[in-house]
């Protein structure tokens, strides 16, 4: 879960530019391989598409059919030892960091539905994973976005 929200927000806007951290080669890699890949350029390749459909499937923008071609020849086969049953992920070895992110979206649009969204802040390209009882969280961060908003909005009502 916490690569996928990872992934989504790679490409934040800081200071109103938009800051890719796998546009960089050195960069992507070090971010893979933090995250359990290999730092491929085919992988850091797929991690960008992965990205950038699952971006635009969690704004609304796309279906998620355009996850089709991602997870063609994709499989999950089942392995039976000590500890149980376990689903080993059979993809190339470039793809599966990026597979793994799509299934843990999945998982959580499963379990959690409409719990990740976009930051409310249309200033910020973040997302968040909504964790609280009530599902009414807006923002990635109460502290930095939240706090502008409502600053913003004390200001407009004040003035």
């Amino acid at each position: 879960m916490n690569t996928l929200l990872d992934l989504l927000n790679s490409r934040p806007l800081v200071d109103g530019r938009e800051r890719d951290a796998l546009a960089d080669p050195a960069e992507g890699r070090s971010w893979a391989r933090e995250h359990g890949g290999d730092g491929t350029l085919a992988e850091l390749e797929l991690l960008r598409e992965a990205r950038d459909v699952l971006r635009d499937i969690v704004g609304g923008v796309r279906s998620p059919e355009v996850l089709k071609p991602l997870l063609d020849g994709v499989r999950q086969v089942p392995e039976v030892g000590e500890e149980g049953l376990r689903w080993r992920l059979r993809t190339a070895p470039h793809a599966r960091l990026a597979v793994e992110t799509v299934l843990a979206w999945a998982d959580i649009e499963e379990r959690m539905p409409g719990r990740l969204r976009p930051c409310a802040n249309s200033e910020c390209r973040l997302f968040l994973l909504d964790r609280s009882r009530a599902n009414r969280a807006r923002w990635c961060s109460m502290a930095v976005c939240g706090n502008r908003e409502k600053a913003r909005r004390h200001y407009e009502r004040t003035r």
